[in-house]
C-alpha cells in the first residue's frame, strides 16, 4: 500500500491563526489610543453641603467641608429650571469655609431645587440636588 502525505491543510490554519493575532493586536493598539485621549476628562469635586428649610419655605445651605473646598469660590443656585443665580451668604462676608451659611430667600417647596459650587479651575459641580 501506498500512502499518500496530505500536508496541505497546515498552511490555512497557520494564516488564520496569524489573521487572529494580527486583529488582536491591532484593536489593543487602537483602543489604547483611543482609552489615552480620555486624559483631559476633569475629576469630580468633593465639597459637602447640608439644607434646612424654614416655615417660610426658605432654605438656609450650610457648608460642611470637602476636600475641595479651597478651591470653592462660589454659590450658584437655580430653581425650578430657571436661571442660575448667586447665593447670598448670612453674615455679609464673601469667605466660604466650613459652617458658612447661605439663605436663599425665596419659596421652594414643591420645586426642585439646585446648588451648585464654581471652583477656581473654572468647573461647576453639583453640590445638592433636592425638591422640599
Amino acid at each position: 500500500m501506498n500512502f499518500k502525505q496530505n500536508e496541505e491543510a497546515v498552511s490555512p490554519v497557520i494564516g488564520t491563526i496569524l489573521m487572529v493575532a494580527i486583529t488582536v493586536i491591532l484593536a489593543a493598539v487602537i483602543a489604547a489610543f483611543v482609552f489615552g485621549m480620555s486624559g483631559n476628562i476633569q475629576s469630580s469635586k468633593t465639597v459637602g453641603v447640608s439644607s434646612a428649610i424654614n416655615a417660610d419655605g426658605n432654605i438656609t445651605v450650610t457648608i460642611q467641608g470637602g476636600v475641595d473646598l479651597p478651591s470653592l469660590t462660589k454659590l450658584v443656585y437655580q430653581l425650578d429650571g430657571g436661571s442660575v443665580n448667586d447665593m447670598l451668604q448670612v453674615g455679609g462676608t464673601d469667605e466660604i469655609k466650613v459652617g458658612s451659611q447661605f439663605k436663599l430667600e425665596e419659596d421652594v417647596r414643591g420645586k426642585p431645587l439646585l446648588v451648585m459650587g464654581e471652583f477656581m479651575d473654572g468647573s461647576r459641580a453639583i453640590l445638592l440636588d433636592k425638591t422640599f
